[in-house]
């Protein structure tokens, strides 16, 4: 028997009769799709060259890999749409309070007060910790003598070196101290009040804004206090 060559397009596929293509979005091929436009290539393939059925399971096995991974894709950005709003609903709380966030620069307040922690893995002698004002002049210097270990708790209650209260604003502090006989700087944790809490981008989450105009990622704090 004679077999015709097709004269029809070799990449064109016929739809058969009664076979539904699933209506979607233009432009998008779905699984329903799919499989109903290789039942029609199969039905009207050459007989005297078939589908090889190394390229057919190929093609089943890539298109369920790609719809698989689209599908999981949407699964992992609900997911993380849902962590966020999460995370914004918890960190809400911290709204009004204080955080310990790693460096040297604080807020005087009103109430005349600055908190946080120096932190060394080794005992600490002769320690200092001195409190700048902007413009780098130094406002008050506090000695600490010999502290033992980890983290080092600290308060300045807003006056200079003479007893005399200093305006509310920023501060930076900075802590040395005698490691091993040997003179350190050593690195420092302020506390921080929240002013309010907003959604960033995917990539930052959930940003914490500062009393003093600084924002800082959730992920950041150290502490939560009072």
């Amino acid at each position: 028997m004679e077999v015709r060559e097709s004269l029809l397009p070799s990449n064109l596929f016929v739809q058969e009769p009664g076979v539904e293509v699933s209506e979607g979005d233009q432009g998008n091929l779905t699984q329903a799709d799919f499989f109903a436009l290789l039942t029609t290539q199969l039905a009207n393939q050459d007989p005297s060259n078939p589908a090889d059925n190394d390229q057919l399971i190929q093609q089943v096995t890539g298109f369920s890999t790609v719809d698989g991974i689209s599908s999981l894709n949407d699964q992992f950005e609900s997911f993380a749409s849902s962590l966020t709003s999460n995370q914004a609903l918890q960190a809400s709380s911290l709204v009004g309070r204080d955080v310990l966030v790693a460096g040297s620069d604080g807020v005087l307040d009103a109430d005349g007060e600055l908190r946080g922690v120096v932190v060394s893995d080794q005992t600490v002698q002769n320690l200092q910790i001195t409190i700048e004002n902007e413009a780098g002049e130094v406002v008050r210097t506090i000695g600490a003598g010999t502290q033992p270990a980890g983290s080092i708790e600290f308060e300045w209650d807003g006056t200079d070196q003479a007893g005399n209260a200093v305006p509310p604003g920023n501060y930076r502090v900075v802590a040395n101290g005698n490691v091993n006989s040997e003179p350190t700087s050593l690195p420092t944790a302020i506390f921080r009040h929240v002013d309010s809490v907003n959604l960033a981008s995917s990539s930052q989450g959930v940003v914490l804004n500062l009393q003093g105009q600084e924002s800082i990622r959730l992920s950041d704090v150290l502490e939560i206090g009072s």
